[in-house]
């Protein structure tokens, strides 16, 4: 929805109608008040109500872009971002010379961005029902890349001294990594053990 005509008693009672539907806050809302509200005879006959349309001055991809852009302003980096979005998700993709302090220990930088970056989005978009992925000079591939070759290097070793292993502590979207890339793998089972942010998967003969 990228407009919303709505009344009202007051002009702000119908705006808040109108931002509400939208899912949107009221600093990112474009208002024009199409009637102004008045009385008619005696306060009774012929009341007029406010009637407002409204629309967001930004849309997600657009404000995601704005939103990264400031950041980056703030911390004194250089970079260009980029924003596609399609039905499942918003993804930006960070790229320059700077950016890789964005990344940190093993993403941990970025997966923290990552999830603040959701809070804003959401807390500025209540009716968005995409996942924001934040991307710096293509790590998170690479970074699956090196996920998929440990798992399978791992879970050689395991089929063949039949000892379970612990991997690493990771972020919940690396051990999805794992699971997925041993799911089929013939005598191996993993899990998940420990509390966050310490939490790993352990790869085991099954």
């Amino acid at each position: 929805m990228s407009e919303y005509e709505a009344t009202g008693r007051t002009v702000d009672e119908a705006v808040e109608k109108a931002i509400t539907e939208l899912g949107i806050r009221k600093d990112n809302a474009k208002v024009e008040v199409m009637d102004e509200p008045s009385q008619g005879i005696l306060g009774i006959l012929g009341n007029k109500s406010a009637k407002v349309l409204v629309k967001p001055i930004f849309e997600p991809k657009e404000f995601l872009e704005k939103y990264l852009k400031e950041m980056l302003v703030n911390m004194s980096i250089e970079g260009s971002i980029t924003v596609e979005m399609d039905e499942e998700k918003l993804e930006a993709m960070i790229m320059g010379e700077d950016v890789g302090v964005l990344i940190g220990r093993r993403g941990k930088t970025l997966s923290d961005m990552q999830y603040i970056v959701n809070i804003v989005m959401r807390r500025q978009f209540k009716n968005l029902n995409k996942m924001t992925v934040i991307d710096v000079e293509n790590y998170r591939a690479r970074r699956e890349k090196t996920l998929m070759q440990l798992a399978r290097n791992v879970a050689r070793k395991v089929s063949q001294d039949r000892y379970e292993q612990a991997l690493e502590p990771m972020t919940p979207q690396e051990r999805r990594i794992i699971h997925i890339a041993l799911q089929d793998h013939p005598g191996i089972k993993t899990y998940s053990t420990g509390q966050e942010p310490y939490r790993k998967v352990i790869i085991a003969p099954n």
